[in-house]
């Protein structure tokens, strides 16, 4: 703890004088990111493979790349967001100026998730660094090997007063806290690490994650729909906050869902998956275990079901003959498990969805427009139809949840904003007194009249500030 305050003094100090603050400062690191990314893929290709098992193939798609892609994003508008945005004016305020300033909140904390180890540490980094602040790194401690390999070139390729890595375990974060930081990014089913940021007053950005539906309408691709949903539930063994985390299909074309993904299951991982170069595994006992009873008890085999403890490996399953009581219905899987559920139409699915908690994605596969309702009648942190996944990885799309799902968003312009407060500027003239003198007591009515007139014209113009 003791070394947890002598960062967060540093990184004090240094805001305090102001290092962050110019965009040729932000410039530089951002694209020192990138550098690190670029010069070192072998090793974080290597270290997420010892972590999670995961392909090559993988960490550049679903890990370097969406990091490269803020930093470019990110360096090609940041003039354009640091600049104060102009706000419209009343008649009052004709010869002022009205503005919105945006101004680094200060020193931030970024806890990252295991599951995304590289993605969600280093992509809220960016826009804590686009906005100017300095911030402390957290690494989840599961994701060992990535974590040890952030915390060796972060300080070769970062400015070592402004960044620092931290690793500590997710027990000692609750004690980190109360060292008091502007504002937390973490990503993780932790609520009391929110509770101990509340007692500090401190803002937060939770992604949270939950159980994301996937409605499968008869009227869809079959062929597709299997193809998307496979990919997008098992890479990364099924480990993964955006992954679809049950399917809700119609009874007739159930059967031809599951023979379709099963044949997907051969194709992309071969008929014994545990052979594959492509399938992972899952990050710990402690995950296996969880996802291992989670499987055998809810819902009937149809593909897969094979676990070998010494490896830490589930093969890539597909349970039917699921039911809303059964445990997997209950609990974010975070593996290689896709329970199927069956409906008799798009209503039918609207209201299983909301009978749930608000869940982080929702994702609907069908070539009719009648299941646009979807979007407007569930409430979800992100929506994708007829594919999973690619809205999270989208710089322009605002990736968060909402409700139990998490609070706040990030990604491209609305990182930069999470990390920002936006101060509102009134500078004014010191001509107009002719005007502004009716708000001066003695108090007359002909006077409030005017200023009530006034008030109630700015009100019809929309925008207009309403300062006199």
């Amino acid at each position: 703890k003791k070394s947890q305050k002598n960062y967060n003094l540093l990184t004090r100090l240094a805001f305090g004088a102001g290092r962050t603050l110019t965009e040729s400062f932000r410039l530089a690191q951002m694209e020192a990111v990138v550098l690190m990314l670029e010069e070192h893929e072998c090793e974080w290709v290597e270290a997420l493979g010892k972590d999670l098992h995961k392909p090559r193939f993988e960490t550049v798609l679903c890990e370097v790349t969406p990091v490269k892609n803020e930093a470019v994003h990110a360096m090609n508008n940041l003039k354009k967001w640091m600049q104060p945005q102009p706000v419209e004016r009343n008649l009052s305020t004709t010869l002022d100026e009205c503005r919105v300033v945006h101004e680094p909140v200060g020193v931030v904390f970024i806890r990252g998730s295991w599951c995304s180890p590289v993605q969600m540490c280093l992509v809220p980094l960016l826009g804590a660094i686009a906005a100017g602040n300095c911030a402390i790194l957290s690494p989840s401690e599961w994701a060992a090997h990535t974590a040890e390999l952030l915390h060796r070139l972060v300080p070769f390729y970062l400015d070592n007063e402004c960044f620092h890595v931290i690793l500590e375990g997710v027990n000692d974060l609750p004690e980190v806290f109360e060292l008091k930081f502007d504002h937390i990014f973490f990503a993780g089913k932790q609520n009391r690490l929110g509770i101990s940021a509340a007692h500090t007053l401190t803002p937060v950005t939770l992604i949270i994650g939950g159980k994301n539906p996937c409605y499968v309408d008869r009227e869809c691709d079959i062929g597709t729909t299997a193809q998307r949903l496979v990919w997008a539930r098992f890479h990364n063994a099924g480990q993964s906050l955006v992954a679809p985390g049950y399917v809700l299909c119609h009874a007739q074309v159930k059967a031809r869902l599951v023979q379709a993904m099963k044949s997907c299951l051969i194709h992309f991982y071969g008929s014994d998956p545990r052979e594959s170069k492509s399938f992972g595994r899952l990050i710990n006992l402690e995950v296996f275990n969880r996802v291992k009873d989670l499987l055998w008890r809810s819902g009937k085999v149809a593909v897969g079901g094979q676990v070998v403890e010494a490896e830490k490996y589930i093969a890539p399953t597909i349970l039917t003959e699921v039911t809303e009581s059964d445990l997997i219905m209950h609990q974010e899987v975070f593996g290689p498990v896709l329970p199927i559920l069956t409906v008799n139409d798009v209503d039918e699915a609207i209201t299983f969805i909301n009978k749930q908690e608000k869940a982080l994605c929702v994702y609907a596969y069908s070539t009719n427009t009648k299941v646009r309702p979807i979007i407007f009648e569930t409430s979800s942190g992100s929506f994708c139809s007829n594919d999973s996944i690619l809205q999270s990885l989208m710089v322009t799309l605002p990736f968060g949840g909402v409700g139990a799902s998490g609070m706040g968003s990030f990604h491209g312009r609305y990182s930069f904003d999470a990390f920002s407060h936006r101060k509102s500027c009134l500078l004014r003239s010191a001509r107009l007194e002719c005007v502004t003198y009716l708000r001066y007591p003695p108090y007359e009515d002909h006077n409030l009249s005017l200023i009530a007139w006034a008030s109630t014209h700015s009100q019809r113009s929309r925008g207009w500030c309403q300062i006199m």
